[in-house]
């Protein structure tokens, strides 16, 4: 694992090795073992290294061919890299190392960009083609790897980070406010775009070729949609089952190829509860596992859950409490980021990767697993809303009149919080109906808070049309493509990049992705049972209360936490005269939205959150 960057110029000037050096070191927590850069002419790339595979310092990167006129940068790790290099690459090469980084180069040297559809893992890319002048850019297929690029006139530069392009001169640091309600609403900025004017994400399984000043991206791989596999074959449950599992299998032991000692976030959980019971299956020590919980809200704390997987696997554990001073970490967590970011997991998703650090390099994960089996109760409440919809106009009016006046509270599950997000969005269109369930704000309040809302529109691009009236195949399919790279696998790689920790994540293999397309969703979502195959595929490895306990998203108790010991601290940032004066937000709609939660009326904990890590980036990034 590892951090790149890189620059090439157009007016063909010198790249300085200083500037490469000034750029690497901002994402030194990437790669603290080995940094490298190189540059000839107008172009230069740059290298921190976490060492997993090939300690040596063969594996030192930038890394060249034979000949020195190819280079690559590389963060990831190819899993079926060992397969590659002695049965594809072509035996006239001569290598140097034992790493997947020289594995891919000399790939990409027998068969161009097209090596990538070989490619197994997780990964963002750089390749200099010194004979054709091209350079090259490119990311896994689920996004598991981030990639950022600036391009003016004179110059192109990309890194791993944003940080590492502001730290190149002549890139400015300009908010871009178009994107402003897209966060509001969705508590990230969505790719390709950025909160930086002038700076992209590369997306998720696309590449990037800039040659003599021109840049053109193209998409090499998109998730499957769900059900359109027609030539899937036929199976009985029993058969779904032992399928899904021997995909899983494989998915766990290729990542547990590492130089490096090793272990897993065990949330107690279904997903990480799988990938440990499989990881044990396979190892002839005790899994290291690692679980956090949280101070003071019960409805949030899973350590006993964890605590009874752990001990039915007989795993070497380690917990954490969270309390609520570990709001001291925003500031740390925004420099990581780069972005504001909504999502309030950050903070244990960072302290576990921490605490596992202390003990392993790599850790593996259940990440991707409620995307890829309809756990969300979003996911439900989606069907159940086609039923909804039936409900007579004034009986609903009724209903909502009484959802409306419920009191919401901070817990995980509070009654009046939920009833009343359904009523106002189930008779919606299914993209306005969705978003209601999963945005952190309506449009109605991001109007209030910013003058304008898009977040609707902008929604709508992510559904594809499908055939039948099953609304999860279309749901998942828009999880997969919106917030599981934009959200999820952002939260992962900045959250362990920051502990300088490796997180591999079975469920989001490729072919396993593949794989579980071609299950039916109603084998996905039975009734009201969210990921019922892959329930029946462990009900003989995992105890049954695991197994089958209701969905625990990873939250935080962040609406208490601001009604009790951050209740000052969320009026110094939001109603700061440093805030106001900002003018990104309207002062008279945050001041309604701070009264309104800290009075009880409504938990806004997740919308103040979301407005308050904008204006602490904006502190750090912008001030």
């Amino acid at each position: 694992m590892c951090g790149i960057c890189g620059v090439i110029h157009f007016d063909n000037s010198p790249v300085a090795k200083h500037d490469l050096e000034r750029m690497v070191k901002t994402i030194h927590h990437r790669g603290p073992d080995d940094c490298g850069v190189w540059a000839d002419g107008n172009v230069g790339l740059g290298n921190t290294r976490l060492a997993i595979i090939d300690l040596s310092s063969a594996g030192h990167q930038p890394l060249s061919n034979e000949a020195g006129d190819a280079w690559i940068a590389f963060n990831g790790e190819i899993y079926n890299f060992k397969h590659l290099r002695d049965e594809v690459v072509r035996p006239m090469h001569r290598f140097r190392s034992h790493t997947d980084t020289e594995t891919i180069l000399h790939l990409f040297e027998d068969q161009g960009i097209g090596c990538l559809e070989l490619l197994r893992g997780m990964f963002a890319l750089a390749i200099w083609d010194g004979g054709k002048r091209e350079l090259w850019l490119a990311r896994d297929r689920l996004g598991k790897k981030p990639l950022y690029y600036y391009q003016d006139a004179k110059r192109f530069v990309f890194g791993s980070e944003i940080k590492t392009i502001l730290e190149y001169l002549g890139v400015r640091r300009e908010l871009n406010r178009d994107v402003i309600p897209l966060y509001l609403a969705y508590g990230y900025v969505p790719a390709p775009e950025t909160i930086f004017k002038g700076i992209k994400m590369l997306r998720a399984g696309c590449w990037l070729k800039v040659k003599e000043g021109v840049v053109e991206e193209k998409e090499y791989w998109s998730p499957p949609l769900v059900g359109a596999h027609v030539h899937a074959p036929l199976r009985t449950e029993q058969e779904w089952v032992h399928a899904l599992l021997d995909q899983l299998r494989e998915a766990v032991r290729l990542r547990l190829i590492s130089d490096v000692p090793l272990g897993a976030f065990l949330s107690g959980g279904l997903d990480s509860s799988a990938v440990v019971a499989l990881m044990a299956e396979e190892s002839a020590t005790p899994v290291k596992t690692f679980a956090i919980g949280f101070s003071g809200e019960p409805s949030y704390d899973e350590t006993a859950h964890a605590r009874v997987v752990a001990n039915h696997l007989k795993t070497e554990h380690h917990e954490f409490i969270v309390e609520p001073n570990a709001i001291d970490l925003i500031e740390k967590l925004t420099w990581h980021l780069d972005q504001p970011f909504g999502d309030s997991s950050a903070i244990p998703s960072y302290l576990v990767s921490k605490m596992a650090r202390d003990h392993v390099t790599v850790a593996l994960n259940g990440d991707g697993g409620d995307v890829l089996f309809a756990v969300y109760e979003r996911f439900y409440a989606a069907r159940l809303a086609q039923q909804y919809q039936r409900v007579p106009k004034i009986a609903h009016n009724l209903i909502s009149g009484v959802a409306s006046r419920l009191p919401q509270g901070t817990g995980y599950r509070d009654l009046g919080r939920r009833t009343s997000r359904f009523v106002n969005t189930a008779r919606q269109t299914l993209p306005d109906q969705y978003l209601g369930w999963v945005g952190i704000m309506s449009e109605d309040l991001v109007e209030r808070l910013c003058g304008h809302a898009r977040a609707a529109d902008h929604f709508k691009n992510y559904f594809r049309a499908r055939a039948d009236g099953d609304p999860v195949p279309t749901l998942l399919d828009v999880n997969m493509r919106s917030y599981l790279p934009d959200d999820l696998l952002i939260k992962a790689d900045r959250m362990s990049m920051a502990a300088s920790l490796e997180a591999r994540s079975p469920f989001l293999d490729h072919v396993l992705v593949e794989f579980a397309a071609t299950i039916p969703a109603s084998l996905k979502l039975k009734g009201s049972v969210g990921k019922y195959i892959l329930k029946r595929a462990f009900e003989n490895k995992l105890p049954r209360e695991i197994i089958y306990r209701r969905k625990h998203g990873f939250g935080v108790p962040i609406g208490k936490w601001f009604r009790t010991t951050l209740r000052d601290y969320v009026n110094e940032i939001l109603l700061s005269t440093r805030a106001t004066q900002r003018g990104v937000l309207r002062t008279e709609a945050v001041q309604q939205l701070v009264n309104e939660h800290l009075s009880g009326a409504r938990d806004h904990g997740h919308a103040l959150w979301t407005v308050m890590m904008l204006e602490v980036w904006a502190r750090k990034f912008l001030d």
